[in-house]
């Protein structure tokens, strides 16, 4: 009996003192949370007060070498390393862009500069204008020479502490759009709270307060698309010639988008871009309990394109991931982007009088336009005919070596554009689901500041999404207005190919390609002098035979 007892006491305070062990070895082993620092320009108790945030290898420790129950990585720090998100203010297209903005408008660089950085050095950003300064996007470049705490938040970009310490007030709101998101601006480092979908214990907050200083608080708030909204959410102000608002132009509204489709009811941005793991995992790797229904941080996206760069210049864009990782990152954006963004069909191609005729319909899979945020991107059919001989009888959409679709009328000159098409008859016309912007004097533009409108927008709606009936912010605009076949989830065209010359049986084969940054708004960069422009249209045009990549095809005979 006495030794029944003893062993039941055993069970009982065993794990206790292995627990304390384990939290005794971890406070002499792990770092201690980092003390208050001057953050660059700001100093003393203003740089006290304004302590906000914590660069991402404070969270890096606890928060890699995990695993599922299948054995794969699901480590969330090396996941979010590759992503957009973490290479937001490194991003050298983003840099040379907001340069070019500050080169047209140089009345409002300081604006410019503040807008900007909201979302891709928000870390920075926020503590900055919290003390009363402007933004110094200028100033936190380039981020691999960053030496204060400020610049290393600022290279950082959307890091760990940026997201996890958004709180709930205003979410989803217009006031919070455009990255006005809010953080506790009170609570000092070492007691500010750090959002999460779990409960946490008191060891393990414990654990997580000493290694980063911040104090972790469930709550189910960061799950909802309307976390995304703030900076997924951007009204850029078109700029005149004296700086004055013009008006305003929905530059990326991915958001607004998801809120009239079907999929508003039922599935959230971190559904898809931060799918769950299958099974149970610890989210930590110390002391970490198994629980269900955790995210992974991969934040799948559409810039596959970026990540090569981003791998391939390593070195010169001070980006931490290797560049194996970054191309694993890219691939498998790709992989993401051919499962779930697109679907083609096909119909039976009919020979009658010479003519081929044939329909292509587009089904969009996502929650929101395909393509949709940043509008540089765009979709297009690759179409080609060929006889019984295999010679090619007719061919739309090309993409060329140096990033060019062939026949495209937006990418032969500065000012021209592809329509939407009902029907196609000639090689010379393509069917390109993308945004056209032009200035108030009906111009086309790729300068964002430069912009008052879209004179074309036929990006494919999402499923749901009522054509005539939505808000002007994520309206149609342009020939896709009269087209019955294009509507909420869907697009149909017809293609009509005189074959004169040519014999039959026909092979038809479709495929749906994309571009995150399309040829004209890579070329006109390249219009400018400065450094981070010459540096871009360098990497482009190295590169400019990745810039695509096939999405979906599918092919057909004739009979």
């Amino acid at each position: 009996m006495a030794d029944s007892r003893r062993a039941g006491s055993m069970k009982t305070w065993i794990p206790a003192i292995v627990s304390a062990i384990t939290l005794f070895a971890f406070a002499i082993l792990m770092p201690p949370a980092r003390p208050l620092v001057a953050l660059g320009p700001l100093e003393g108790e203003i740089a006290e007060l304004h302590a906000l945030f914590e660069t991402s290898d404070a969270c890096m420790s606890c928060h890699n070498q995990l695993q599922d129950s299948d054995g794969n990585d699901i480590s969330i720090g090396l996941d979010w390393q590759t992503s957009m998100m973490a290479n937001s203010a490194r991003d050298p297209y983003w840099q040379a862009a907001v340069i070019r903005e500050i080169t047209d408008h140089p009345w409002a660089s300081e604006t410019i500069q503040n807008e900007c950085s909201r979302c891709h050095m928000p870390m920075s950003s926020y503590q900055e204008r919290l003390a009363g300064q402007p933004d110094q996007f200028l100033a936190h470049i380039p981020v691999m020479d960053a030496e204060s705490h400020l610049d290393q938040l600022a290279a950082d970009g959307v890091s760990c502490t940026t997201c996890h310490s958004i709180t709930a007030e205003g979410q989803g709101l217009e006031d919070s759009f455009v990255g006005h998101f809010k953080v506790d601006e009170s609570s000092p480092m070492g007691e500010r709270p750090i959002y999460g979908p779990f409960d946490v214990d008191a060891g393990q907050t414990r654990i997580m307060h000493s290694a980063s200083g911040f104090v972790p608080e469930q709550s189910s708030h960061i799950q909802e698309s309307a976390f995304c909204a703030s900076c997924h959410t951007l009204i850029t102000h078109t700029l005149g010639d004296e700086g004055e608002v013009l008006g305003e132009l929905p530059e990326q509204v991915p958001y607004l988008e998801w809120l009239y489709s079907d999929y508003a009811d039922n599935t959230s941005c971190q559904d898809c871009h931060m799918p769950e793991v299958k099974g149970e995992a610890a989210v930590s790797s110390v002391m970490g309990s198994p629980r269900e229904n955790i995210s992974r941080h991969v934040f799948k996206g559409g810039n596959f394109f970026m990540q090569k760069i981003l791998g391939k210049y390593r070195d010169e864009l001070g980006v931490p991931a290797t560049t194996q990782a970054m191309n694993l990152g890219a691939m498998r954006t790709i992989e993401n982007l051919q499962e779930n963004s697109a679907a083609l069909a096909l119909s039976q191609p009919v020979l009658d009088e010479g003519t081929l005729t044939f329909d292509v319909s587009v089904t969009n899979k996502t929650g929101h336009k395909l393509p949709t945020a940043y509008p540089s991107r765009r979709v297009w059919l690759h179409v080609t005919v060929r006889d019984s001989r295999g010679e090619v009888v007719f061919e739309s959409g090309r993409l060329n070596p140096d990033g060019s679709i062939e026949g495209n009328d937006n990418d032969l000159e500065n000012g021209g554009f592809e329509p939407h098409y009902a029907e196609i008859t000639s090689s010379d016309q393509v069917q390109i689901y993308e945004p056209i912007l032009v200035d108030v004097d009906r111009n086309v533009t790729t300068g964002l500041l430069t912009a008052l409108n879209y004179v074309k927008d036929n990006r494919i709606p999402p499923l749901g999404f009522e054509v005539s009936t939505v808000e002007e912010r994520v309206a149609v605009h342009g020939d896709a207005l009269a087209d019955a076949d294009f509507r909420g989830g869907s697009d149909q065209i017809r293609y009509r190919i005189p074959t004169t010359g040519h014999g039959g049986p026909f092979a038809v084969d479709v495929e749906l390609w994309y571009q995150p940054i399309g040829f004209r708004w890579a070329q006109n960069l390249g219009e400018y002098e400065h450094f981070e422009a010459k540096r871009f249209d360098r990497y482009y045009s190295e590169m400019a035979d990745q810039s695509g990549t096939v999405l979906t095809s599918v092919s057909a005979r004739s009979r």
